[in-house]
């Protein structure tokens, strides 16, 4: 395993007192915010707005934008903001221009009455979506850009600790709002309006960060083909026609999923494998699709393939010149490491209500409870990685997230139990916050300066795409075996992912994680 220079209690706990550190508990706050308006918080207005529990479900897709970000990643990797780019620095211009994109898309949907207008308000959750995720980008670029390895694990533990608080705030506090000014069992439009307007103020907490927090001082590559203004508007005129593309070869492609799906049911394929394979070849169709119409656009000369090279090509060509071989067990790694708690959490609240336990406990112990132990998690893993390495915190952390299921499959056992309920959420959330905390570390090392955006984006795609692939067979799973054997299943499942930490850290002995940030680029 790799090795790294052991650390005094001292210093482990010192880092949590860095500006840098800071910094990141309040940005991860901002980046906390966003996402529980556009699900759950959401979800409650909808459904109180008299719309129908499918048409609910639907608005979900609105945060598509944070599995897809890494396609727009190089843009802000590369592509300087005009004006405030000379003001504020490469990354807190994109910073606070999305921060602003966030508070305009809160106020939008806070001014539009679903019960009214459904369709814009869908679009003002879009914005929503695709500005917040934007955001995620840049302040992982910041993150990973404004301090050195040793701070790493710390700056992501202080993020997901603010990250989580900023959920707390959008959840309970949003929640908290809009029942304020509302008349007991009548749906009132102002009442949420009040709340979503309270979240966009609370927006300024991140914006007030940005403008006092310096630029990272980092030394990156300087761009060959990015230099007049054309060359940005004609990049972003592929950027823009690509995805239009892609919208839609999405919509069209139905007429050719929609009767294969039910080619595959009728010819015996249980309804939700034959959705996934439907869903599969459509998303296949769309990114084809989009893939040659960008090829065409750089075929016609609209842009040149120097900059589709230097934008998409050259951060995975970095990754793979740096790693080598070692590249492909890291990719399975990043791919599989939350495979454990991802597979078992899709079915949790399906859990707890099927158990037995009430709103008020769930909202108490998973979603109160639950939220502070994961903060708590997050911090110990932070403190851990610094005193005892990454890599070790990162073993420690797949262990137990794959033990800790096995604690749910004992409280199936025994049944609703409140005080092992509590015992549960409270394991299961202090190893989850852990092994997050020294997994988005991890990540962190493995990108190079001169392609942070980029490589990071890609890396935080693919830790969730399979996972959440599986995660969809949860419900046949628990109905073919019950949950007691499920949670043990997705114990099983995440044993794997020890060999495979053991496997990365012996393959980058010599040039490993720590080394990445600073490795020279191939590009």
């Amino acid at each position: 395993m790799h090795s790294a220079e052991k650390r005094s209690w001292g210093e482990a706990f010192g880092a949590f007192v860095h500006p840098r550190v800071i910094t990141m508990l309040f940005l991860g706050l901002s980046a906390g915010i966003p996402i529980l308006l556009i699900f759950s918080t959401l979800s409650i207005w909808l459904r109180e707005a008299g719309v129908d529990r499918s048409t609910v479900t639907y608005f979900s897709w609105a945060a598509l934008g944070y599995s897809f970000k890494f396609v727009w990643a190089p843009l802000i990797d590369r592509l300087p903001f005009p004006i405030l780019h000379s003001i504020l620095g490469r990354r807190r211009s994109w910073l606070i221009i999305s921060q602003f994109a966030i508070i305009g898309a809160i106020l939008w949907m806070g001014l539009t009455d679903p019960a009214e207008n459904l369709t814009m308000m869908a679009f003002a959750a879009v914005a929503l979506g695709f500005a917040s995720a934007t955001q995620d980008i840049v302040i992982d670029a910041y993150r990973i850009e404004a301090a050195n390895t040793d701070l790493q694990a710390m700056m992501s533990s202080a993020y997901i600790g603010g990250y989580r608080i900023g959920m707390i705030i959008a959840g309970a506090g949003a929640l908290t709002i809009a029942g304020l000014f509302e008349a007991e069992g009548t749906y009132q439009h102002f009442a949420w309006m009040v709340a979503y307007g309270c979240m966009a103020l609370a927006m300024c907490i991140g914006v007030i960060t940005t403008l006092l927090v310096s630029e990272p001082d980092v030394e990156r590559l300087d761009s060959k083909f990015f230099h007049k203004t054309s060359d940005y508007v004609r990049f972003i005129a592929m950027f823009a026609i690509t995805v239009i593309a892609f919208v839609i070869a999405i919509i069209y492609a139905a007429h050719i999923t929609d009767p294969l799906r039910t080619a595959l049911i009728d010819g015996g394929m249980i309804r939700e494998l034959s959705g996934f394979v439907a869903g599969a070849v459509k998303l296949g169709i769309a990114i084809a699709f989009a893939i040659l119409v960008a090829w065409l656009t750089t075929r016609v000369g609209l842009t040149p393939t120097g900059m589709v090279q230097e934008a998409y090509i050259s951060p995975v060509k970095d990754f793979v010149d740096r790693y080598g071989k070692a590249a492909i067990v890291i990719l399975v790694l990043i791919g599989v490491y939350r495979i454990a708690d991802i597979v078992m959490g899709v079915m949790a609240n399906v859990f707890y209500t099927d158990l037995g336990f009430s709103k008020e406990e769930i909202a108490a112990v998973s979603k109160t409870l639950g939220l502070f132990m994961t903060i708590a998690g997050s911090f110990l893993g932070g403190v851990l990685s610094v005193r005892y390495g990454v890599l070790r915190i990162l073993f420690l952390g797949a262990f137990l997230a794959a033990i800790s299921n096995i604690l749910f499959a004992f409280l199936a056992y025994i049944g609703p139990n409140t005080t092992m309920f509590v015992i549960v959420i409270m394991g299961d959330n202090l190893c989850g916050g852990l092994a997050t905390a020294a997994f988005i570390a991890y990540l962190s090392g493995l990108t190079n300066i001169s392609f942070t955006a980029m490589q990071y984006a890609i890396f935080s795609s693919i830790m969730t795409l399979f996972p959440k692939i599986l995660a969809g067979f949860s419900g046949t799973a628990v109905d073919a075996v019950g949950y007691s054997w499920f949670f043990i299943g997705t114990a099983i499942i995440g044993i794997p992912v020890l060999y495979l930490v053991v496997m990365a850290g012996r393959l980058t002995d010599v040039k490993g994680p720590d080394d990445a940030r600073d490795a020279p680029s191939n590009a």
